[in-house]
């Protein structure tokens, strides 16, 4: 049975929820060129391999004749996005804010309890 290289990009891609326009973007292409590409019966392996690492999905399954799971997994390791890592600061900075908040709550509520009152 023949793979279609298209429609498997883009079952995966629209299952996972990406968009087509952060996708064209990083691929530095106009959108027009993504959907060419859902209708492409064989695709470069070039192409499919940057929009699994884009993706973050490892195309070896759907398409073992192409790729095998090595050729994804250390490049998807590899290019964990600076978004990637500022959403990871962004949850630790969180809970630390929270912690430093609800500390805050608790010395205020201690403070009103005693009816003690100090101006900041």
């Amino acid at each position: 049975m023949a793979h279609h290289h298209g429609h498997i990009v883009e079952k995966v891609i629209r299952r996972d929820g990406h968009s087509i326009s952060d996708i064209s973007r990083l691929m530095k292409v106009n959108r027009r060129s993504v959907y060419n590409w859902f209708n492409q019966p064989k695709l470069r392996p070039e192409i499919i391999f940057r929009i699994g690492c884009i993706i973050k999905y490892d195309f070896s399954a759907e398409l073992p004749h192409v790729f095998n799971s090595e050729d994804f997994a250390s490049e998807i390791d590899k290019n964990k996005t600076s978004q990637d890592v500022k959403e990871e600061m962004v949850v630790k900075d969180d809970d630390y804010w929270k912690e430093k908040y609800t500390e805050l709550l608790k010395s205020y509520n201690r403070l009103k309890q005693g009816h003690i009152f100090v101006a900041i």
